[in-house]
C-alpha cells in the first residue's frame, strides 16, 4: 500500500517510529523475545477485573476515577509512600512520555546511554529534546563519571534493557548529588527482578533528593503487560507536574478494570514475592545452562539475559531458533549485533531453548 504523506504535517514526516518486539500470531511457540512474566497475574487481581465487569449498575458505564487515588493509595502503602509522590499512567510508555513532556525540554541536553530501551531517542524526537548519548563502558556497564558534564536530565533504565545490567544504588545517588538542578529518571522496569529489590531500588532516594524520579511498570513482574499500567515515583512537586501534564493530554489514562486489577496485584503480596522469586532462580538456572553451551552471559537482574557465543552468528542463531519455533531477540545495532536477548520463560520453555541450541551449536 502506498502512504499519501500530503496532509501530514512536517513532524509526523519526520518521525522515526519505536518498533516493538514481534508479537507472533502463531500457536505453540516458545516466545522468549519481549520480556512478557512466563506466569499469570495474582487470581486476586483477576477477581478483582471480573467483578468490576459484572457491575452492572457502574461498571464501564461510568467514567473511571480521573486520578486512580485507590491505585494510589495502594502503591503508597506497599512502598511507605503518600499518596501525592505517587503518579499512575496507561503503562510506563506513556508515564516516560509525560515525563519527557514536562522535565526534558529544556536548555540543556538530555543524557542517556547509547545502549538502552529504544523508545527514549523516539521519545526525545517526537518532544524536540536535544538528546545525547553516553557509550556505555567496555563491560556495558554504565560509568556515572561519564556523565559529569552538563545537562538539565538524565535518564537510565535499571537493570539496563537489553544488557540487563544493576546499576548501584550509591551511583544513582552519585548522579544526583552531581546534578542537583537536573532531573534523573530512572526507568525500573525490571527491578523487582533483582536479587535484592529493596537494596536496588531508587524509590529510597526520592525523599533524599527533590530531582528523581523513579518509573515503574505493571508489565514485566506483576504479569499485567495486557492491561497498561505504568507509575512514577517522586517528590510532590514533580508528581503535581506530571498531573498537570496528564491532565492537559488525557484525563483518564486508566480504565475502571486496569485499576481494579492493578490495586489488587500489589494487594496480593504473597503471590507476587513467590513468582518473583520464581523467575529471578529460572533466570539463574537459564544462565548456568548457557554458560554450559558456551556462551558468555552479562549478569543479570532482569527477568532476561543477554548472552554471545564467540565464532557463532547471533542473526544466524536467532534465525534457526525461530525455524524451530523458539523466538528470541536480536539487535542490529554495531555494538550488541553479536547478542542476544532471552527472556527467562517457564522451566519447559527453557529446556527447549537449550535443546534446540544444542542442536544449532
Amino acid at each position: 500500500m502506498t502512504i499519501d504523506t500530503r496532509l501530514w504535517s512536517d513532524k509526523a514526516k519526520s518521525l522515526t517510529p519505536y518498533v516493538p518486539g514481534e508479537q507472533p500470531k502463531h500457536d505453540n511457540l516458545v516466545k522468549l523475545n519481549t520480556n512478557e512474566n512466563p506466569f499469570p497475574p495474582s487470581p486476586k487481581a483477576a477477581a478483582a477485573m471480573q467483578a468490576v465487569l459484572a457491575d452492572e449498575a457502574a461498571a464501564l458505564r461510568l467514567y473511571p476515577e480521573p486520578e486512580s487515588d485507590h491505585l494510589r493509595d495502594a502503591l503508597a502503602d506497599y512502598y511507605g509512600l503518600s499518596r501525592d509522590e505517587v503518579f499512575v499512567g496507561n503503562g510506563s510508555d506513556e508515564v516516560l512520555a509525560l515525563v519527557f513532556a514536562c522535565f526534558f525540554k529544556k536548555t540543556r541536553p538530555l543524557l542517556m546511554p547509547d545502549i538502552s530501551y529504544s523508545f527514549y531517542p523516539v521519545y526525545a524526537d517526537t518532544f524536540g529534546v536535544d538528546a545525547q548519548t553516553v557509550p556505555l563502558n567496555d563491560s556495558f556497564g554504565i560509568d556515572v563519571d561519564d556523565y559529569d558534564k552538563p545537562c538539565d536530565a538524565i535518564i537510565l533504565a535499571n537493570p539496563n534493557a537489553p544488557t540487563g545490567k544493576l546499576l548501584p544504588l550509591d551511583d544513582i545517588r552519585t548522579l544526583a548529588t552531581r546534578h542537583p538542578d537536573a532531573i534523573v529518571v530512572i526507568d525500573e522496569a525490571y527491578i523487582d527482578y533483582a536479587d535484592d529489590v529493596k537494596a536496588a531500588s531508587a524509590i529510597a532516594l526520592i525523599r533524599e533528593f527533590d530531582n528523581i524520579v523513579v518509573t515503574q511498570t505493571f508489565s514485566k513482574s506483576r504479569a499485567l503487560a495486557g492491561l497498561r499500567v505504568g507509575m512514577a515515583f517522586a517528590n510532590p512537586s514533580l508528581i503535581a507536574a506530571l498531573m498537570a501534564m496528564k491532565n492537559s493530554f488525557n484525563s483518564y489514562p486508566l480504565d475502571r478494570v486496569a485499576q481494579a486489577g492493578a490495586a489488587a496485584s500489589v494487594a496480593d503480596r504473597e503471590y507476587f514475592e513467590r513468582r518473583r522469586t520464581e523467575v529471578i532462580e529460572l533466570r539463574h538456572q537459564l544462565t548456568a545452562d548457557l554458560v554450559a553451551l558456551g556462551f558468555d552471559v552479562l549478569p543479570s537482574a532482569a527477568n532476561f539475559v543477554f548472552a554471545t557465543i564467540a565464532g557463532q552468528d547471533a542473526a544466524d542463531i536467532a534465525a534457526k531458533l525461530r525455524s524451530e519455533g523458539v523466538i528470541v531477540r536480536h539487535f542490529k545495532q554495531a555494538r550488541i549485533k553479536d547478542y542476544l536477548r532471552i527472556s527467562v520463560g517457564t522451566a519447559e520453555q527453557n529446556a527447549r531453548l537449550i535443546e534446540v541450541l544444542k542442536q544449532i551449536l
